[in-house]
């Protein structure tokens, strides 16, 4: 029988636990810059997908964020519940949904986005731009 034993984990150097814990600063920076408008960094960023690109499908807008089905319809309810978006109809799809900005929502656009990102620049602040673009580089091939 082998009593080898394998070192301790230190579990505040592994990539899962900086990452959570980079995660959760990343998300108070985010309230703290959003505490008045009453979003979650989810809804956010589905806005965001839909100022770039409006009407798209929920099934689209789930694969963009990587937001299973469920949490999707969740979060567009409470956007719609908001008066930021509306479900339509998929003119092609009957079964689907189109999911569309208001004029509130369309509107947020110019307040929101520079408060996303100052909340940005000061996550970032620590880095220089070179490891900023190292660091997206390396998440986009854990993600993927």
């Amino acid at each position: 029988m082998d009593e080898t034993k394998s070192p301790p984990i230190d579990i505040e150097k592994t990539v899962g636990f900086l990452l959570a814990k980079a995660y959760q600063r990343a998300c108070l920076i985010f309230k703290e810059h959003f505490e008045e408008h009453d979003l979650t960094p989810q809804q956010f960023g589905l806005l965001g997908f839909l100022w770039r690109e409006d009407g798209l499908s929920q099934a689209l807008l789930s694969a963009k964020s990587q937001i299973d089905r469920t949490t999707m319809g969740g979060l567009i309810d409470r956007l719609e519940k908001e008066g930021l978006v509306v479900r339509k109809t998929d003119p092609v799809d009957r079964r689907a949904y189109r999911i569309c900005l208001t004029e509130k929502g369309k509107a947020l656009e110019p307040l929101l986005a520079p408060l996303a990102l100052r909340a940005q620049e000061m996550f970032i602040a620590k880095l220089e731009p070179q490891e900023v673009e190292t660091l997206k580089s390396l998440l986009e091939k854990i993600r993927n």
